[in-house]
């Protein structure tokens, strides 16, 4: 298994950095391939929780090669902080970590950008950070006003910082907005920046492509879920890059073909954070049971996520998507003491009963969930070790929604620690 994908199937916030962690021990690099610091991984390792947006999980192991690829938006200064937090607790960051020179980079007048068009959206927001990763990938797009991580150590950097201060001025005027940029201010801390990352930037696009070409064991980290992809998401409610399987060869630039197993990664339970569809919410109090238990509050924002009963219309789309060959599910153990569980395996949609899932955001709204009943268990499961130390109902659960999604379930995670972590296949 060289070339291993592990994708979030659902709004994000899966625990996909848990699976990461234990996977990395199998692989010799791993790569970050789409978004930006609005990705919050957790990895507890030794009972000590450490929250991490840009860095890779595989930064833990200092064998092993952490890349942050070119589909990447990065904040230097969101990045500087983490490797020092890092190192503060005896992290290694050092040349096991690689910064594309393709990368894009974030800028003060990206946030600003990002809080006005929050402000713009009125009541039902799209659910942005705040962290102006929405304006960055805008203005990759637009390519004129963009700049990435090679162009800082240009001669030019000064002349550029300038030309887009200008250009940036010109529109929060247009737009009655009280912005100030400093172009002078803003290139010097930003050369500090660049001097501070420059041992860790190299072409990751050609150290990829030998790697797998030398048949390397790589593994591919995805950010955010599949759900919340620009192209295959629920528009407009999405993140800006595509969070889904189908980003990997983009972002990194490592062609689809070399990836041999793509392991989706699921709640056992369906939350989202800001606004937008979700069918299967309950906001009442199972919903707030699960959120207390799973402790539903976003690793970068804080924001406490909305929960819901499994949807497995939506993780079957989207473990399709992806191409999903196997599926972990996260967070088992929240549902322990409930007596019953709902899965919703269908929607009803003016008068007509789908399992597919609809293109537009209107039509999501308008769904009503098909729900399929099951027992529930009373036991606290979190020192099982093994597939069949869990409760018969529990096993019930496990294996109906691989048969609903129509990918193994080879992972089940039964606590926040890497060793309550089942690896039964079924």
């Amino acid at each position: 298994m060289p070339v291993t994908c592990v994708v979030g199937l659902q709004w994000g916030d899966e625990a996909k950095g848990k699976i990461v962690d234990l996977l990395t021990a199998e692989h010799e690099i791993v790569v970050r391939y789409q978004g930006g610091a609005n990705a919050g991984h957790t990895v507890v390792r030794e009972g000590k929780a450490y929250k991490l947006s840009l860095m890779p999980s595989g930064v833990f192991r200092p064998d092993v090669r952490c890349v942050i690829a070119a589909g990447v938006v990065l904040n230097p200064a969101s990045l500087l902080e983490e490797i020092e937090t890092l190192r503060g607790h005896g992290v290694r960051v050092a040349d096991n970590l690689l910064i594309s020179d393709r990368a894009h980079v974030i800028f003060p007048w990206h946030f600003e950008e990002d809080r006005l068009l929050d402000r713009q959206c009125g009541a039902e927001a799209i659910g942005t950070t705040m962290r102006g990763i929405g304006p960055c990938y805008r203005d990759k797009v637009g390519r004129a006003l963009a700049v990435r991580v090679g162009d800082m150590y240009r001669a030019d950097f000064r002349e550029r910082i300038e030309r887009i201060v200008r250009a940036k001025g010109e529109v929060f005027a247009a737009l009655a907005a009280e912005v100030t940029l400093d172009a002078e201010k803003i290139y010097e801390e930003y050369r500090g920046y660049a001097e501070r990352l420059a041992p860790h930037v190299a072409d990751t696009t050609a150290f990829l492509l030998d790697a797998v070409e030398a048949e390397r064991k790589i593994l591919f980290e995805g950010a955010q879920g599949a759900l919340l992809d620009i192209d295959h998401g629920t528009f407009p409610y999405v993140t800006s890059s595509n969070s889904s399987g189908v980003g990997a060869p983009a972002g990194s630039g490592v062609p689809g073909r070399y990836v041999e197993k793509v392991i989706g990664i699921i709640k056992a339970y369906n939350t989202r954070v800001g606004g937008g569809p979700f069918p299967t919410e309950q906001d009442n109090d199972i919903g707030e049971r699960i959120r207390r238990r799973g402790n539903e509050y976003g690793t970068v924002t804080k924001r406490p996520r909305r929960c819901g009963w499994f949807d497995a219309v939506a993780a079957r789309y989207t473990a399709r998507l992806s191409g999903a060959d196997a599926l972990a599910l996260m967070l088992l153990d929240v549902l322990s003491g409930l007596p019953e569980l709902k899965i919703c395996t269908a929607y009803e949609l003016d008068g007509h009963r789908t399992r597919d899932f609809p293109a537009h955001v209107d039509d999501l709204r308008r769904v009503e969930p098909v729900y399929e009943t099951l027992p529930g268990w009373s036991e606290e499961i979190g020192e099982a070790t093994s597939f069949d130390a869990l409760p018969d109902t529990a096993r019930r659960y496990v294996a109906r929604i691989g048969q609903l999604l129509g990918s193994p379930v080879e992972i089940v995670s039964v606590g926040p620690d890497r060793k309550q972590t089942i690896f039964d296949k079924q």
